[in-house]
């Protein structure tokens, strides 16, 4: 047993984004990848190196990483004259000529530079904010738009690149301080070493992290390739375990599912040894979704631990008491095993992970972290010596700190300072936590399958949106199957096609679908997820049946925080 008696706290920062690279055109989608680097992930990076006294586990998707790494090739290549940069709005930033006033590429490319948070982003930046009344101004009366000065669209482009940046760049790079000093008419030359900042900070990621991890801070995990929900390709009943009467699509088995599921956690291995140069012992399936076979699987790929949310080890537990009254109420401090499965699975404390996401955001830093580690410190009080609880707190490392001030600096300075050197507390990472035993595995005979979310599916399916998107997915891979098996596509197609299928199988096109979300970013996945699936009917000779080409899902909805994140348990349903 471990001889620091202190309780183990695991802060877990899941870092991800779907494929939004068109591989037909080369060309990518949305900007959501490299802006949420150089804001979201260098920042994280940021936050441990300022504190080496703290530790985390940080996951990433392999797409992620796939993806950032091409952005770098794109760079690359435009720097040597020997290629174009495949994004329109970080090609824009500098491009010789831009749209002038009146033409639909000039409004195109200024509504994409107002993409940001109003309150946290724009108007934190007086200059910012004028640019964004005036573009109010420009859709509002296009009449005045002939007496717009094209200078309008530079400085936006510069100025949305500014306010995404991440707050530790923000502090410390003198390009960046002296163009935010500047404030507007940014010429060529400014929106140029705007680009070489962009480009250090995305060729620093990968080899930040992997420092990290060498010098112990960090524990490196993974997740499937393209971040697909493992339960339902293997079997789409799953998703009945936890709730008996969910409607569910036409088809009920993904076909072949379980050679997917082989396929995504072999390649989600090789890219995470060629980022990061080892293996990795945790796998963070998507969204926290497990099911027994889910487990069975992890095994079979060697991961050591896994994870989800609390309110699949609730249900477990109320099955597992419903057979076997005489268990206790173990709680969710504690790693578990389930069935024949060796994995252990740790459990997100679903209460203090969404004060972060979705309380603290308003807060002063001081007291939000006070309070954080209050609750955590009462937490530590119930352990015994012999059996200490586990405190883990997981959530993605990237949406939350939009809505903080100053992208989370000093809530996340203050919290790393507190717990580096705790008392009662001490962070830690799952890896040594299996290495150093601190509590007794409980032992369960069967996890009922679902995922962080409400410990259901019903995010990804039941749905009558959601339930069409799978029964287009399933009848592409049936068609997908044939031709693979009928020995028409070289070698070269076959990985391609492979590539393509994987990008559908990602669980967030599933995520957004339905009428709660945002119409505006319905309308983009919904769009990108029927490009992927044409893209993979080209991939493999076979024509898109016109279903693909029809309207899936509407959206008109206002959830909080966008809908890129939800809480562990329904609002309405916390005590």
């Amino acid at each position: 047993m471990d001889s620091d008696d202190r309780t183990p706290v695991v802060l877990f920062w899941h870092m991800h984004q779907p494929g939004y690279q068109d591989f037909q055109t080369g060309q990518f989608q949305f900007p959501w990848v490299y802006l949420h680097t150089i804001k979201d992930y260098s920042d994280m990076a940021g936050h441990l190196e300022a504190h080496p006294g703290a530790r985390a586990v940080v996951n990433f998707a392999p797409i992620l990483l796939e993806q950032i790494e091409t952005y770098l090739v794109h760079i690359e290549r435009w720097r040597h004259g020997a290629g174009e940069i495949g994004d329109p709005l970080l090609a824009a930033l500098v491009a010789e000529t831009l749209p002038e006033p009146g033409n639909p590429g000039f409004l195109d490319l200024m509504g994409k530079c107002l993409r940001a948070n109003a309150d946290r982003i724009i108007n934190r930046f007086p200059a910012y904010a004028r640019l964004a009344e005036l573009a109010d101004l420009y859709r509002r009366k296009p009449a005045l738009q002939r007496y717009m000065s094209p200078m309008l669209l530079s400085d936006l482009l510069v100025w949305y690149h500014l306010g995404w940046m991440g707050e530790t760049i923000r502090r410390e790079n003198h390009c960046v301080r002296s163009l935010q000093e500047k404030g507007w008419q940014f010429s060529r030359d400014d929106r140029y070493a705007l680009m070489e900042v962009i480009f250090e900070v995305l060729a620093g990621i990968g080899p930040r992290y992997r420092h990290l991890a060498q010098v112990g801070q960090v524990e490196l995990s993974v997740s499937p390739f393209s971040h697909s929900m493992l339960p339902l390709l293997l079997e789409l009943t799953s998703a009945r375990e936890a709730m008996p009467d969910i409607l569910l699509p036409a088809y009920e088995t993904y076909p072949g599912g379980e050679d997917r599921v082989a396929w995504q956690l072999d390649e989600a291995k090789r890219v995470f040894q060629r980022f990061f140069g080892v293996e990795p012992t945790g796998c963070w399936a998507s969204e926290g979704g497990l099911s027994q076979r889910t487990l069975a699987c992890l095994d079979e790929h060697g991961f050591r631990w896994t994870a989800s949310g609390d309110s699949v080890a609730h249900n477990s537990l109320n099955q597992a008491r419903a057979a076997d009254g005489s268990l206790p109420e173990y709680g969710i401090h504690k790693p578990y095993r389930f069935g024949d499965a060796s994995a252990t699975v740790f459990f997100r404390d679903d209460g203090l992970s969404d004060l972060i996401g979705f309380n603290y955001a308003d807060w002063h830093a001081s007291d939000a972290v006070s309070d954080l580690v209050h609750h955590m410190e009462n937490i530590a009080a119930h352990g015994t010596p012999d059996s200490k609880p586990v405190i883990s707190v997981i959530l993605d490392g990237e949406n939350a700190w939009e809505y903080y001030p100053e992208n989370g600096f000093h809530f996340l300075d203050e919290l790393y300072e507190m717990l580096e050197n705790h008392p009662r507390l001490r962070l830690t990472t799952y890896r040594d936590l299996l290495s150093v035993p601190v509590c007794t595995t409980v032992a369960l005979p069967h996890l009922v399958a679902g995922s962080w979310i409400y410990g259901t599916f019903s995010t990804w399916i039941g749905d009558p949106d959601k339930n069409r998107a799978w029964e287009l997915l399933c009848e592409a891979k049936l068609h997908y199957d044939r031709v693979m098996d009928n020995g028409s596509l070289t070698s070269e197609q076959k990985e391609a096609a492979q590539l393509q299928l994987a990008i559908c199988e990602g669980s967030d096109w599933f995520w957004w679908f339905g009428d709660y979300n945002p119409a505006q970013i319905v309308s983009d996945f919904e769009h990108l997820y029927r490009k992927h699936l044409v893209n993979l009917y080209d991939l493999i000779g076979y024509p898109a049946p016109a279903s693909v080409f029809q309207k899936l899902s509407q959206g008109s909805g206002a959830p909080e925080r966008g809908g890129a994140m939800r809480p562990g348990h329904d609002r309405n349903d916390r005590v």
